[in-house]
């Protein structure tokens, strides 16, 4: 059984978190600029095996897609033609950013670390994965 990675794709950087091997947590891994988002997972998929990959999709309030979907559209696109094993899914991401910032205050965490918008990233796709991961457990 293989990992799940968490993709938080913004318009400057990536967000990626990924489960530990028994897929029971989330932990955050890294942030990467999005021009070498392909070439990092292309490393990465190399050396861990990973089973599913999924995107933060983001939603408007009234649950229609938000503005940012221009940007992650082609990303998948890409991806599929990269990765065409993989499987992929969208996971609502909704809240993300302000659950990653009260994350940080709740941990103590100084005013310029939390302005640290690669760490912010890095947390959102912690917070979908998690998200993901409790949404298919089964009770």
């Amino acid at each position: 059984m293989g990992r799940i990675l968490a993709i938080d794709y913004g318009q400057k950087r990536v967000g990626i978190a990924v489960t530990d091997i028994l897929r029971i947590t989330a932990n955050g891994l890294t942030t990467v600029p999005v021009a070498q988002i392909f070439e990092f997972l292309t490393d990465y998929f190399a050396k861990e095996q990973v089973d599913i990959v999924v995107v933060g999709l983001p939603k408007q309030m009234n649950n229609q897609p938000s503005e940012s979907m221009r940007f992650i559209t082609p990303f998948i696109n890409g991806f599929k033609k990269r990765f065409p094993a993989m499987t992929i899914e969208m996971y609502d991401e909704r809240f993300t950013s302000v659950l990653a910032h009260k994350a940080m205050l709740d941990g103590g965490l100084k005013k310029k670390a939390r302005q640290d918008k690669a760490l912010v990233d890095q947390i959102s796709a912690t917070i979908i994965l998690q998200s993901y991961l409790e949404s298919k457990r089964q009770f």
